[in-house]
């Protein structure tokens, strides 16, 4: 997230990136072919519309009457790096749909980006998080839960062929249901960027396989220092020894029993405190993944005892994301923790009639009319 005049924007939200070897040029090449396909054909579908600017805004040189513009990054480029020809077209339309339809306020039939939440029980209670909030953590009060794969294949199944970012976490731990490898296995190979976010405790020898057999593209291993000391003090419930030996076990399965697997690993921690240093992060941690990143630190954990502040610009999740919590409530935000903006239930209608439906419309609109201020949880909440 980056921080400007007192918001964050989630867009560009590392503070601290490993470095990555790409090949810019290479990647250039194979979208030009892509382009010059596109531009011998007479008519465009929608989708290649879509994928044609993409690759324009990326190609030619910048023009001011065509803003704003799509680019690519290190990390974009590493994940195309990844890819057959065949799935460049595919990735390029969710890509731009991701990053630059929220900028224009521009809005299609289904979530550029889903996340589905198959735990919000987790067993840690880490200090920057929201599962520090009792009203959020008694059982009495409803939030807590495990997804059925049957809710869980229902949700997957509409978004195949649709989406292409599924991320598998929100608001707990996912490797705490006991169905997880089932929800793997079904999922994979669907999507062009199945992410997994886990804190490594639960990732057994068995979880790994799974992981890996599924062919998730992205794992993400939530970790925030590379000292025992230091873990403990920000990951509350952990064993910094366990999450490493998972780490390494999950490294060296991967090597040794899935020589041509695509995924990217990453170590991903929030920065805190000025006492986290990355160069220490790095160091220690690149022998095991792929990328090593921190993101900036915004006090979600309490954003209902916030004071209202000034900022109007709308929130860009209205436009890029959605989540679907365990029990099928539908949510425009993970900020909203308890859920009192649920916008539908995916076990009562299907999400793309959620997702352009009047509940989720009236939010938006409340945004883009400078109106954010009325809505007490927006009216506290700093992303933009």
């Amino acid at each position: 997230m980056t921080k400007r005049n007192g918001r964050y924007e989630k867009a560009d939200s590392f503070d601290s990136l490993l470095p990555q070897v790409v090949d810019k040029e290479r990647v250039h090449a194979r979208l030009k072919a892509i382009w010059e396909r596109l531009m011998a054909r007479q008519d465009l579908d929608y989708d290649q519309q879509i994928v044609f600017r993409a690759c324009q805004d990326i190609l030619e040189a910048p023009d001011s009457s065509r803003e704003p513009r799509f680019a690519l990054n290190d990390l974009t480029i590493q994940e195309i790096e990844l890819l057959d020809d065949p799935d460049l077209p595919r990735y390029l339309l969710y890509r731009y749909r991701y990053e630059m339809f929220h900028r224009m306020k521009r809005l299609d039939d289904f979530p550029p980006c889903l996340q589905i939440e198959p735990s919000s029980i987790c067993n840690y209670r880490c200090v920057f998080c929201y599962q520090t909030d009792p009203q959020f953590t008694n059982p009495k009060s409803g939030h807590m839960g495990l997804m059925s794969p049957d809710l869980f294949k229902r949700i997957v199944d509409q978004a195949q062929g649709r989406c292409e970012a599924v991320t598998l976490a929100s608001r707990g731990e996912p490797l705490l249901n006991p169905r997880i490898g089932e929800m793997l296995a079904y999922a994979g190979n669907k999507f062009l960027a199945l992410k997994l976010n886990t804190n490594a405790l639960l990732l057994t020898e068995r979880l790994s396989h799974a992981v890996l057999e599924a062919g998730v593209n992205t794992v993400v291993f939530s970790v925030d220092s590379a000292s025992d000391a230091e873990y403990n003090r920000l990951r509350i419930g952990g064993k910094f020894d366990k999450v490493v030996s998972n780490i390494r076990r999950f490294q060296e399965i991967r090597v040794k029993k899935f020589p041509k697997s695509k995924i990217i690993t990453r170590v991903s921690g929030v920065k805190y405190s000025d006492d986290q240093d990355f160069g220490s992060m790095e160091l220690f941690w690149k022998a095991f993944v792929n990328q090593v990143v921190f993101v900036k630190y915004n006090p979600w954990e309490n954003t209902y005892q916030k004071p209202v502040n000034d900022i109007s610009a709308p929130c860009s999740d209205l436009w890029r994301r959605t989540f679907v919590w365990f029990d099928g409530a539908v949510n425009p935000c993970d900020i909203d923790y308890r859920s009192t903006m649920t916008v539908g239930n995916a076990r009562e209608k299907g999400l793309s009639d959620i997702w352009t439906g009047p509940e989720y419309q009236a939010l938006r609109i409340r945004h883009l009319s400078n109106d954010r201020g009325s809505l007490n949880l927006c009216a506290r909440c700093a992303f933009a």
